[in-house]
């Protein structure tokens, strides 16, 4: 039986994220101001045509899968990016700090596409911080450090944009921002998960040492109409 995590998009798009996108029975996406990724009720070569019929913009988009999938024509692949799916089974205490973070809002946009386009911790748009529960960390005026939340599939919630400033790591600005986003998720009574490249061994090292295990290997495939 499948995992509702086997297919975290698709399963957000029907549930917890069901406002942010449109679709059909068979295909789903996100508005591209929100996200890149769209999600096939099942990840087939002939659910692919049908996407080409049903999305109705031309940007690049993403779709996951835990399944190395032939991409058929009309679409072109761009880049795949192999990753693993950690979730967090332990129980996260209540975060102390004396860090000044804060709630982010729309007025933080600007700032927030521009810490994410220098450190590129996934796809980051106009809309993103729609998903909610972003957090950042100030240097005086500067954002240097945010965490959020993306994919909403039922009872799971995915801890996302994990970002630091170049100049600023090192000092527990993510691992504290992380910390927030698991207590809330589990004060909701939700399991927090997460997405990681599968060669960036600094961060699968510390998800790992906060209690993250992983769950599946998992690739990010973007395509484009030819």
């Amino acid at each position: 039986m499948e995992h509702v995590l086997d297919n975290p998009a698709w399963n957000a798009l029907v549930s917890g994220n069901k406002h942010l996108g449109d679709g059909t029975d068979n295909v789903k996406y996100f508005m591209p101001e929100v996200s890149p990724f769209v999600a096939l009720q099942e990840n087939t070569a002939q659910n692919l045509h049908l996407l080409d019929a049903a999305i109705p913009f031309n940007s690049p988009i993403g779709f996951i899968t835990t399944i190395q999938l032939p991409i058929p024509t009309p679409w072109t692949l761009l880049q795949r990016v192999d990753g693993l799916q950690m979730v967090y089974d332990s129980v996260a205490e209540k975060p102390q700090t004396n860090l000044p973070i804060r709630p982010l809002t729309s007025a933080d946009v600007p700032d927030m596409l521009a810490l994410t386009q220098l450190t590129r911790p996934g796809p980051f748009s106009t809309r993103t911080i729609e998903f909610g529960h972003y957090e950042g960390i100030f240097d005086e005026d500067k954002l240097v450090a945010m965490t959020g939340q993306r994919l909403n599939p039922f009872n799971y919630a995915e801890v996302s944009a994990v970002c630091t400033h170049p100049d600023h790591l090192g000092k527990g600005y993510a691992r504290q921002l992380i910390s927030n986003q698991l207590y809330r998720i589990q004060q909701s009574d939700g399991v927090p998960f997460l997405h990681v490249r599968s060669d960036n061994k600094r961060a699968i090292q510390i998800y790992e040492a906060m209690g993250f295990k992983v769950r599946t290997e998992i690739y990010f495939c973007f395509i484009k109409r030819s």
